[in-house]
């Protein structure tokens, strides 16, 4: 069942699952409750209890402790509700300590904003946050490309997850020719195959991502000067060139390197997100320039005009009271204004916070 969450569900989760991606347990110690939609509470502490035996048996003393520990915290917590919430209750707990033979035992819950059908019990190095990350279906996605003189793998980046979508090995002879070839027959023999290659991976780049709407950039790594030769040397349409957001120096191709592209790229995938907060309030300040009555800021100033329905788009700072955000959200969904969240990680959002919070970009000019 797909629904639309609001800016504030969105902001909430993604917080959320961006602290509990950062936890890791020395051993498989952090736990992981989904309770799906109608599912008795009770009988899922019950089987906790269960697991508090099972654990009895861990042979470590210290990772004993802390699942059953863990197990503990967590059936203290859910004994909290009387009964499951409505759609379904994901809850994570677990000693997240960075320092060894420390405790600092931390629990966590949230009614999901998309109905939870599935059960799940897990005990883990990592919190399973998978479910949640789809709730948040990350719509854009990015392309990556791994390429050199022999192989190619072309995938897709969709949150924190890497579909593999197409590899390709090339047909360029090693370094060391057969006998009675020329050297600058052989290395004819060698640029032509290495031409084919790049020729025949700008073909599945473009085959996969140039009709794809989601797409937010295309990341390339490989080992070598080859994917600068690929990028700069003709192959690659001018729409899918201009798309290329990040070139990385990686050691390896395949899994490997698809998943040494991603690590190596977060920075410029972090600043995507800001990129696009900075964007829209770019806009907001240059409006402000120019037709000073086609925005607003402050709380009142800005609710007034999103009751009678002129609010294009809504800016919201994050340091605004949830309370707050829901309000403007609720008032924002009768009008059909567009709402964005915008962290205080730029020198926009932090204008924004010292212009009282709330601002908007107007659909039409208002003079009072």
């Amino acid at each position: 069942m797909s629904m639309a969450l609001t800016e504030k569900q969105k902001h909430d989760l993604k917080k959320l699952v961006k602290e509990l991606e950062n936890y890791r347990g020395r051993h498989t110690e952090l736990i992981t409750v989904y309770v799906p939609v109608g599912y008795d509470i009770v009988k899922i502490i019950q089987h906790l209890d269960q697991e508090k035996g099972t654990a009895s048996n861990i042979k470590s003393a210290a990772t004993r402790k802390n699942v059953i520990t863990a197990l503990e915290k967590m059936i203290q917590h859910l004994r909290l509700f009387k009964k499951t919430p409505e759609h379904g209750l994901a809850a994570f707990s677990g000693n997240v300590t960075e320092k060894e033979g420390q405790e600092d035992f931390k629990v966590w819950s949230v009614e999901p904003p998309v109905p939870l059908n599935t059960r799940i019990y897990r005990c883990d190095k990592e919190f399973q946050l998978e479910l949640l990350r789809e709730m948040l279906d990350v719509k854009e996605v990015y392309g990556l490309v791994i390429i050199d003189r022999r192989d190619a793998n072309i995938a897709y980046l969709k949150g924190k997850t890497i579909v593999p979508l197409k590899s390709t090995h090339s047909e360029v002879p090693g370094k060391t020719r057969a006998g009675g070839q020329s050297a600058a027959r052989f290395e004819r023999l060698r640029d032509g195959a290495a031409k084919d290659h790049f020729k025949k991976v700008a073909d599945h780049v473009k085959d996969q991502f140039l009709e794809n709407k989601n797409l937010k950039g295309i990341l390339v790594g490989g080992p070598g000067p080859t994917k600068y030769t690929w990028i700069e040397g003709g192959f690659l349409t001018d729409q899918l060139k201009q798309k290329v957001i990040a070139v990385k120096d990686i050691g390896y191709t395949g899994e490997f390197g698809l998943q040494e592209l991603v690590d190596k790229s977060q920075d410029i995938l972090a600043n995507e997100d800001i990129a696009a907060e900075k964007k829209i309030m770019a806009r907001f300040f240059d409006t402000l320039a120019k037709t000073p009555n086609k925005v607003s800021y402050g709380e009142k100033q800005v609710m007034g005009f999103l009751k009678i329905g002129v609010v294009e788009t809504l800016l919201l700072s994050e340091e605004l009271e949830d309370d707050e955000i829901e309000e403007f959200e609720k008032e924002a969904g009768n009008v059909g204004s567009n709402v964005k969240i915008i962290s205080i990680e730029t020198r926009e959002g932090v204008q924004l916070k010292e212009l009282g919070k709330v601002a908007a970009i107007l659909r039409y000019e208002q003079h009072s």
